[in-house]
């Protein structure tokens, strides 16, 4: 297996710490519970090492294992992908037998009977963990805050789907570039992440151009609406 010297992590964030550290990077709203998370370059990087480091110490993972992600699209997904390309991972959005990770949701458990190490995530804006977990599921909430919020990569492997973290950087850029998403653009999204085209264009894109996103869940129209003007929005994603 080919491995690259730089992670997708590393290409994305650099830039983005670098230039604006504390800025929004992304803010979070769920509609249908009031839920409004806000999380600044730092803050997202100290998720991510927080998730890196998890792997690599709990899961004994090495760059270049294959992690599976069923996740909705969510900023605790955001730190979750961005954590595992850290650690040098390549992640699929399926369930996938030669998976040595996987992070999901309760309800996802049946799709990841075979994989050896699963984390589960609740999703719960208060870091409440899930209860009755079956025996061997860790709870993610738990046992990331265990961990440091930093973390030296090493090596990356493939990042998505197969493709290199080259591909995927190249891919990110064409879509932003075909979107006129640029840096300094706060852009609104109610896109899902589940296709590795989605989470291209949803998510990768918009931090490949330095632009800050607004993820909504459950959209309210009349809400969106006033979401507009409140977050600053510049730029739309059609759903």
């Amino acid at each position: 297996m080919n491995h690259a010297s730089r992670t997708l992590t590393d290409a994305l964030l650099d830039p983005i710490l670098k230039d604006d550290p504390a800025g929004p990077r992304v803010t979070f709203y769920d509609d249908a519970t009031g839920e409004r998370v806000e999380l600044s370059a730092v803050t997202l990087a100290n998720w991510a090492a927080k998730t890196a480091n998890l792997l690599r110490d709990e899961f004994a993972l090495e760059p270049g294992a294959r992690v599976v992600v069923l996740l909705p699209a969510h900023w605790q997904t955001a730190a979750v992908l961005l954590g595992a390309w850290w650690a040098g991972a390549e992640v699929v959005l399926d369930p996938d037998l030669e998976a040595e990770v996987a992070l999901i949701t309760g309800p996802r458990l049946s799709d990841v009977e075979d994989v050896p190490d699963v984390a589960a995530l609740s999703l719960d804006a208060f870091g409440r963990p899930i209860a009755d977990l079956p025996l061997g599921i860790t709870d993610y909430a738990t046992s990331v805050r265990a961990h440091g919020d930093q973390f030296r990569p090493t090596l990356a492997g493939p990042a998505l789907a197969g493709k290199s973290v080259d591909e995927v950087l190249a891919a990110a850029q064409a879509s932003a570039a075909a979107r006129g998403i640029s840096g300094g653009d706060r852009v609104l999204s109610e896109s899902t992440w589940d296709s590795p085209d989605a989470l291209i264009d949803g998510l990768i894109a918009i931090f490949a151009a330095g632009a800050s996103l607004v993820q909504v869940a459950n959209p309210d129209a009349a809400a969106q609406s006033r979401r507009v003007d409140s977050e600053k929005i510049t730029l739309q994603l059609a759903r």
